[in-house]
């Protein structure tokens, strides 16, 4: 495979851009580990973050995407379902041909949305590479998950996959325990950048909802929060998917900023975070040293409920339903909203899943290199 090391990673697609964000993540850590590795992201993400940027060791392939609609079912906006698929599986099989990884990295679902990407994998490790299933923190309710991993979509895991990693900890959810998962993961910690130092502002309540596909409630509750706090400012954290009117009843006090690089420098300068209790966002605000107010979606899967209801056992979030009364929040801005330094790490929950990731992918390549043997 020659002495460059080649990573290939293939995010699952779903409502928002939560599995590519995380992919990325993993990925810079990476080049800044190995300067001359080279890594591919094949994702079906609809449009392009701009933080994505324009890496040259970075490269990006683009397979038509599956957005998941609130009833959880996958679809595309121009093709069927199942052209979509084949789509997916013969740009992914022809990507690892060009590419030929020394490690593979798929995120979340083993063989891809519906089995698309096993030819490609299969193909891959006869021709020696390593296959690493990247699964986050909380996936969804233990019985549905345990059902899932009983079905095809899982079958044979333990046998062609060479490790699992989980962006969290077990102190968060073990999911040998919980969810009967079929070989014994390396848990990294969670997955998020590094928080810059800024001067963090009382009066500014910032409000994200991840993607923003599915975040008009949190939106709402932005310009209600606006209308009842005239001594905060809020500003929104738009999603590429949100809509471009936004629900906000307010002017002035609201400002509303799109395809931001992570939410994590936003949360850094604000006093306060209310939010949705998608992975990536959540991760950011407690990196920054936020105790964020979280509005977790509740359907059509519960692992954003999990993780709000966990971490506030914690005493590192506040909760509230979708729907809530702004007064209840707005009471919830009045409390203490910053977390003391060391108070995430004290719950066992490390933040630099990103480089525990990328010394395993590493180890990864030394092992395929090793089994491979001398070059003849």
């Amino acid at each position: 495979m020659g002495n460059m090391p080649r990573y290939l990673f293939s995010s699952h697609d779903g409502f928002g851009l939560g599995h590519v964000k995380r992919n990325a993540t993993i990925a810079r850590a990476l080049l800044a580990a190995e300067p001359e590795a080279e890594v591919t992201l094949v994702t079906g993400a609809a449009r392009k973050p701009s933080w994505l940027g324009d890496d040259p060791r970075l490269g990006l392939v683009a397979v038509p995407p599956l957005i998941k609609d609130s009833s959880g079912a996958y679809r595309n906006g121009e093709l069927s379902f199942e052209d979509a698929l084949r789509q997916r599986a013969a740009i992914f099989e022809r990507t690892v041909a060009e590419v030929r990884p020394d490690v593979i990295v798929v995120d979340r679902h083993p063989y891809g949305t519906a089995g698309e990407l096993r030819p490609g994998l299969e193909a891959a490790v006869a021709s020696g590479a390593r296959l690493v299933l990247g699964l986050r923190d909380i996936l969804d309710e233990p019985m549905r998950v345990r059902q899932e991993l009983a079905g095809d979509g899982w079958a044979g895991v333990a046998d062609l996959f060479d490790s699992v990693l989980v962006y969290g900890e077990s102190a968060l959810c073990d999911h040998e325990a919980e969810y009967g998962l079929p070989v014994t993961p390396t848990y990294c910690g969670w997955v998020v950048e590094a928080v810059s130092p800024a001067p963090r502002d009382p009066a500014v309540v910032a409000v994200a909802a991840g993607g923003g596909g599915d975040g008009d409630a949190v939106y709402t509750l932005a310009g209600e929060l606006a209308g009842l706090l005239p001594d905060r400012r809020v500003v929104v954290a738009a999603g590429p998917y949100a809509s471009r009117s936004l629900p906000l009843a307010v002017g002035g006090r609201v400002t509303v900023a799109r395809d931001v690089p992570g939410c994590a420098g936003l949360f850094a300068r604000a006093g306060a975070v209310v939010q949705m209790a998608g992975y990536n966002s959540t991760v950011e605000s407690l990196a920054a040293g936020v105790r964020p107010i979280l509005v977790p979606r509740r359907s059509p899967r519960r692992e954003q409920a999990i993780r709000a209801t966990r971490l506030a056992a914690m005493g590192l979030a506040d909760v509230v339903d979708e729907g809530a009364p702004a007064d209840e929040v707005a009471w919830l801005l009045g409390r203490p909203r910053l977390l003391a330094a060391g108070q995430v790490e004290a719950h066992g929950l490390r933040l630099d899943g990103a480089a525990t990731a990328a010394i395993h992918l590493m180890a990864q390549v030394v092992a395929g290199a090793r089994m491979a043997g001398p070059v003849r």
